[in-house]
């Protein structure tokens, strides 16, 4: 696979329409590889990463594309009592990814350390974490957002409402069935109207980004439901969205209109709050 030097800026993987830039920081990294993965998340490619500018590990792949999945192992000291525990068999998430692949499948080998040994997380534990991690995807980050500007409600006048996405309209009637508990059902047209009938101006939503699902949660047969488990805060989650493949729920995410996104970049008229 051919790769170029790339540029420091911007951090998280960038596409420009002819390849993908990727750029992750780490003050005290000894060598970082970019992992890519196929479509089923599997079968890896590690490509390292040469080439820094000011603690910024950089690269450049002119032969990538949007839906690609990928993550990055990055090696360093291991020296628990100074804080650095760096281990390249466990898989990291780029902290700017836009979006997320998969949801974490619960294993012990996500630990860096030994669970159960005596000297707990003084250890190390070299087992690969990629076959039950969640991975990164490179997105398409352009978007026509037409007419849409921010309204410019004097704040004396700006009424907000708190909301959950999936708690908002997962019971509610007035939304169509298939939209409930998404963020397509948060913008429908009935929810716009119920909520400027009561006079708000705002929402502001509970956590919409990325956030797994807690092992001591789920091993009590129960699920996070509020979301303040945060594994990237750049990505909507993916489990709000009726479409997610390839990353397609940032689009969802930035689109107006009742429509789901079938694809293309576009934005609904709608009455703003």
């Amino acid at each position: 696979m051919k790769f170029w030097p790339g540029k420091a800026y911007p951090l998280g993987a960038t596409w420009d329409g002819s390849g993908v830039n990727f750029a992750l920081f780490s003050e005290n990294a000894t060598a970082v590889e970019l992992c890519l993965f196929d479509s089923d998340g599997e079968n890896e490619i590690r490509i390292p990463v040469t080439h820094q500018t000011d603690q910024v590990w950089h690269i450049y792949l002119p032969e990538v594309r949007t839906g690609q999945l990928y993550g990055y192992r990055v090696q360093g000291p291991f020296e628990p009592m100074e804080g650095h525990r760096f281990n390249p068999s466990k898989l990291l998430c780029d902290p700017y990814a836009r979006a997320m692949s998969g949801t974490i499948s619960w294993n012990d080998a996500h630990f860096g350390y030994i669970i159960g040994d005596p000297e707990a997380d003084l250890t190390k534990d070299d087992r690969d974490s990629a076959p039950f991690s969640p991975k990164c995807i490179v997105i398409d980050e352009a978007f026509t957002w037409g007419d849409d500007v921010r309204p410019k409600i004097p704040w004396d006048k700006t009424i907000i409402y708190e909301a959950h996405v999936k708690g908002l309209t997962r019971l509610a009637p007035f939304v169509p069935e298939e939209l409930r508990g998404t963020y397509a059902g948060l913008r429908s047209p009935a929810v716009v109207e119920y909520l400027l009938s009561l006079g708000i101006t705002a929402i502001e939503l509970m956590p919409v980004h990325q956030f797994l699902q807690d092992r001591y949660l789920l091993d009590k047969g129960l699920r996070n439901y509020w979301g303040y488990n945060t594994i990237n805060f750049f990505a909507p989650h993916a489990g709000y969205a009726l479409h997610r493949n390839r990353g397609r729920q940032v689009e969802e995410f930035k689109t107006n209109g009742q429509d789901p996104p079938s694809g293309g970049h576009r934005s609904h008229p709608r009455r703003r709050l």
